[in-house]
């Protein structure tokens, strides 16, 4: 018996080792695939090609440096990173999801601050091109709505500025309320964001207990929490839309796994959620894949009825208000046909996007995904089908061509459903993977400035 036990464990140490060596085959491939799009983005810079990438595939530039938050970001990676794991398997659930916003928000709010305060949180919102720009020109919401699709067009001198008028009018909403409560300021409004932004991985945690893996959430939850994709959750409004589709998601989880009174209303405002996401930017329509791999897992149609009740308020109170969604995306697709857009080739941008989209993730959901992709079962139904979702509708939004550059921000609100992946890792190797996370997060914000 012992012969048959050594034999065994040694059969299991084999595979082990080659299981991480493919995870580190798939991490240098990601590696070749940026350094090669860095590549050919110089070049292209240097043939003049307005790729409008400072350092390629990244909106960034080359600015090494440190600021006030350097020191407690790397003391919050470090306790992180020692005593997440141990914390997500041991503390009561409504405490962890508390202590996981907690932290996701001081990582989030720490990034930003290695640029100090002024530059990486209150002047992020207030340029020329970001939403509280426009916020003093509304002084009657209803008009606003009303009138939102006349100003669209670049055209005329009244035009709105390039992000209100390139989504539609819900983001502006958003920022015009605050704007309402006194918090208008870039200060207030980019705190306001992470706030928001870090939240997202508090919903994916629900959506996975609710789907009956909760021990599949208490491991993925420090993942979601180190998210390099932090850098440009601090402070950018792709931030928030990411946290409101990822309620929307988990809140539809609750409605399809539950039953009673609850379980509609979660359904109804999860489709409420849903269809005001559609409203903050037209890319969030892809949202839908992750809203069907959750009704997917009902046979009940009660819980899609309510849903698509939810959606349809929403929708309702926008036309009637004098918004129509399908106006404002054409006219949208106007605009971006005429922008930068003309000069990003689709040829680059087809493989420079899915690298910038690497810096997001980090090398620990590459290798999730690697395993994820080998043995498609490790994840479970719910968990395979939401990762399946998201990476579906990164590659369509690719391949769309609506997405020429800048997904390091673009594609917030599908990347954190991809960090699920990293459940599939090994138990041994977790504290490794989640500070290759953060030496990610920490070297693109010390090494680079972004404008996100």
């Amino acid at each position: 018996m012992s012969n048959i036990r050594q034999t065994n464990d040694t059969t299991t140490s084999r595979k082990g080792r080659r299981g991480t060596t493919f995870d580190l085959l798939a991490v240098f491939a990601g590696i070749v695939l940026v350094v090669t799009t860095a590549l050919i983005g110089w070049r292209l810079i240097d043939e003049r090609v307005d790729i409008f990438l400072w350092f390629p595939p990244l909106l960034a530039g080359w600015e090494p440096h440190i600021g006030p938050g350097t020191g407690p970001a790397l003391v919050t990676a470090a306790l992180i990173v020692l005593y997440g794991p141990r914390c997500a398997q041991r503390m009561g659930w409504r405490g962890l999801l508390a202590a996981a916003w907690a932290a996701s928000a001081a990582w989030t709010m720490f990034l930003a601050l290695v640029d100090g305060y002024q530059r990486g949180i209150a002047d992020r919102l207030t340029s020329r091109d970001e939403y509280l720009h426009d916020v003093w020109r509304v002084d009657d919401i209803p008009r606003m709505l009303r009138e939102f699709s006349g100003h669209i067009l670049t055209d005329q001198p009244d035009h709105w500025t390039t992000h209100v008028g390139a989504h539609p009018p819900g983001a502006f909403l958003l920022f015009v309320w605050l704007d309402r409560i006194g918090l208008g300021g870039g200060g207030a409004a980019g705190i306001v964001c992470v706030l928001l932004g870090a939240s997202a991985c508090v919903a994916v945690a629900v959506t996975l207990r609710a789907v009956g893996r909760e021990d599949f959430a208490r491991t993925v939850l420090p993942f979601s929490v180190l998210l390099p994709g932090a850098v440009w959750v601090g402070v950018s409004a792709d931030g928030v839309l990411a946290a409101v589709l990822a309620w929307s998601v988990a809140l539809l989880a609750i409605g399809v796994t539950r039953r009673g009174w609850r379980a509609d209303l979660a359904a109804v405002v999860g489709g409420m959620l849903f269809g005001f996401a559609v409203h903050l930017s037209y890319g969030l329509v892809l949202g839908g894949l992750l809203v069907l791999a959750v009704l997917a897992l009902s046979p009940r149609w009660r819980p899609a009825l309510f849903a698509a009740l939810g959606v349809v308020i929403v929708v309702a109170v926008f036309v009637a208000s004098g918004f129509w969604w399908f106006t404002g995306y054409q006219l949208t697709t106007i605009i971006y046909a005429d922008s930068i857009t003309k000069t990003r080739p689709y040829s680059y941008f087809l493989w420079a996007n899915l690298a910038a989209t690497l810096f997001v993730i980090g090398p620990a959901t590459v290798a999730g995904l690697r395993r994820t992709a080998a043995r498609p079962h490790i994840l479970g139904k719910a968990a395979g089908l939401l990762v399946a979702a998201a990476l579906v509708a990164i590659l369509v939004a690719d391949v769309s061509g609506m997405s020429k550059g800048e997904v390091e921000r673009i594609w917030l609100p599908f990347a954190v459903w991809l960090i699920v992946a990293c459940g599939a890792l090994p138990e041994a190797q977790r504290r490794w993977w989640l500070t290759g996370q953060a030496l990610l997060a920490l070297l693109v914000n010390h090494l680079l400035f972004t404008p996100w």
